[in-house]
């Protein structure tokens, strides 16, 4: 049984690390897309002004340089956001998951999470002007990362009650 238990755990340290490594190597490729986006433009023009007509880079291209850069602060809320869930990780690694730091740590990922959800929200709007514009972005709300940012605030709520209970029962001991 401890066996899996450390086998999971080490998987996902595995895991969380090669997404904070391909977060950051997206944010990177964002970053040369945007810087891009402007020595290219007339390609970018000419392409979607012939190929298919019914598309207006005039509207397209400074909406994609808006999309590009509001990932950016998407691409930070992600880094925080596992770094901190590695953070935990490792504790549980380590045998001592109740801890003060690991409220702290919950909170801040639901703070993130709320971020990544409401940058959801902005690029629906996006793609509604993209799709203005002739494109064809299938975006839908979706209720499931709204549920998992209310269960990640209550579950730093629950371990900061665990830890100031755990704390009470060590000072009577």
């Amino acid at each position: 049984m401890v066996q899996s238990h450390s086998s999971a755990l080490s998987l996902s340290r595995v895991f969380l690390r090669f997404l904070l490594v391909f977060n950051l190597a997206m944010g990177a490729m964002l970053v040369v897309a945007f810087v891009a986006s402007f020595p290219f433009e007339p390609l970018f023009f000419e392409f979607f002004s012939k190929k298919p007509a019914r598309i207006d880079p005039t509207w397209l291209m400074p909406v994609l340089r808006i999309w590009i850069v509001l990932a950016l602060p998407l691409v930070a809320s992600v880094h925080i956001l596992l770094s901190r869930l590695l953070a935990v990780v490792e504790t549980v690694r380590t045998g001592d998951p109740f801890v003060p730091e690991n409220a702290v740590r919950l909170k801040t990922i639901a703070w993130c999470a709320l971020v990544n959800e409401l940058l959801g929200l902005v690029y629906g709007v996006l793609a509604a002007a993209m799709n203005a514009a002739g494109s064809n972005i299938d975006w839908k709300f979706d209720a499931t990362g709204w549920l998992a940012v209310v269960l990640l605030f209550v579950l730093a709520s629950v371990f900061e009650e665990g830890t100031r209970m755990r704390e009470d029962l060590e000072t009577m001991i």
